[in-house]
């Protein structure tokens, strides 16, 4: 069993249709994120969500991995080494 980490996942979605399945995802892994701030830029028709994670890296990486595979979606995470 590896070590938890903390993880900051920034999560941009291009299709609003999109965001009902990238909500999915996250609530069935919330019990690895500490906190979530969304923000919807109505005006180019794109949300932004920003997830901090504290789950071991392995974990970290599926979720981010699905949502990845979810079309118009777009994710990158930065992982602390300690």
């Amino acid at each position: 069993m590896e070590e938890k980490r903390i993880a900051v996942a920034a999560i941009v979605i291009d299709e609003p249709t999109a965001s009902e399945e990238v909500n999915r995802v996250l609530h069935e892994n919330s019990s690895m994120i500490i906190g979530r701030m969304g923000i919807p830029y109505r005006e180019r028709g794109i949300s932004l969500i920003s997830v901090a994670l504290d789950a071991e890296p392995d974990n970290i990486s599926r979720l981010t991995g699905r949502l990845g595979q979810i079309k118009g979606v777009s994710v990158k995470t930065a992982i602390s080494k300690k």
